[in-house]
């Protein structure tokens, strides 16, 4: 049995898979915030309560915000900021008592929708995390490319390109930065956005939902969210070119970004037709924890 774990910016998801690649078992509760301590622990009690309903232990395999550097052995680069610096690769093996492996939570999900979802039998795919915070992975020939930096595919710190006057300077990202793609392109990015604009204070969610009722503030700020969708990924695929790019994250969820998107993002890419697809995940946002589990082979 290969168990998977998620670890969200809001929820943390536990998967169970069967040696046929079925799932055996899903458990999903909220991600605590602001304690690795307790981050820890979590996951330690899903991994137990997996093991114990199954009835069977289990390889573990984790899916994490950011990545653990090469150099420290410590996660850097995680939005959710109070994990940075940590040595999970070497404090989560030691509660569980086994071997753990680790992987970007975005790099996960392009492994599970390159297996079997929405990429699979592609070349090159690239997922695409549109949530809490903005993260990607690239699959190529069915292996995750990691980099040598370990930060292949992390397009959410990158400028967003072509901004106009009013997106110039940006604003300040959790890395130091300002006007990264993340700060554009995430949950909180498109609220904080369409509140600016004079839209309320509300969620994606219902951003989208108004949206599709018509309501012109929520119109609005999805068309200018598109927009930068549009350039941003644009970009990628000028740089990498995938046969793929597959959506994830709360924001996948809203279907005329497809459409939309790619209406729009022929303007930014370098080339005379664009055959690259977007899609949506074939495993919804499960895709993420199926692929962590998929860290160990069958």
């Amino acid at each position: 049995m290969r168990i998977g774990i998620d670890l969200g910016g809001t929820k943390m998801e536990a998967i169970a898979l069967g040696s046929d690649g079925r799932v055996a078992l899903r458990r999903r509760m909220p991600s605590p915030r602001g304690s690795y301590r307790a981050t820890l622990e979590a996951i330690a009690g899903l991994v137990g309560e997996v093991e114990r309903t199954v009835g069977a232990p289990g390889s573990v395999g984790v899916g994490i915000p950011g990545t653990i550097s090469q150099a420290t052995g410590r996660i850097k680069n995680a939005n959710s900021t109070w994990m940075n610096g940590m040595p999970i690769g070497d404090d989560l093996p030691s509660l569980l008592g086994r071997p753990i492996r680790f992987e970007n939570d975005a790099n996960c999900f392009a492994l599970s929708e390159a297996a079997d979802g929405a990429g699979a039998g592609s070349h090159a795919v690239f997922g695409v995390i549109l949530g809490t915070g903005v993260g990607g992975g690239l699959v190529v020939d069915g292996a995750v490319l990691r980099g040598a930096n370990a930060i292949a595919g992390e397009w959410g710190h990158n400028p967003l390109p072509a901004p106009s006057d009013d997106e110039r300077p940006g604003p300040p990202c959790y890395c130091g930065r300002r006007g990264c793609i993340e700060q554009f392109l995430s949950g909180p990015a498109l609220s904080r956005d369409h509140a600016e604009h004079g839209g309320g204070e509300m969620s994606a969610a219902e951003i989208a939902k108004r949206a599709a009722a018509g309501e012109p503030f929520a119109l609005a700020s999805l068309a200018r969210f598109e927009d930068r969708l549009a350039r941003a990924l644009g970009a990628v695929v000028n740089i990498v070119d995938p046969d793929v790019i597959v959506l994830g994250g709360g924001l996948s969820n809203i279907d005329r970004l497809y459409q939309a998107v790619t209406a729009r993002w022929t303007r930014h890419i370098f080339s005379d037709r664009v055959v690259t697809r977007l899609v949506s995940p074939a495993h919804g946002d499960s895709s993420g924890v199926r692929g962590a589990a998929r860290l160990w082979p069958a």
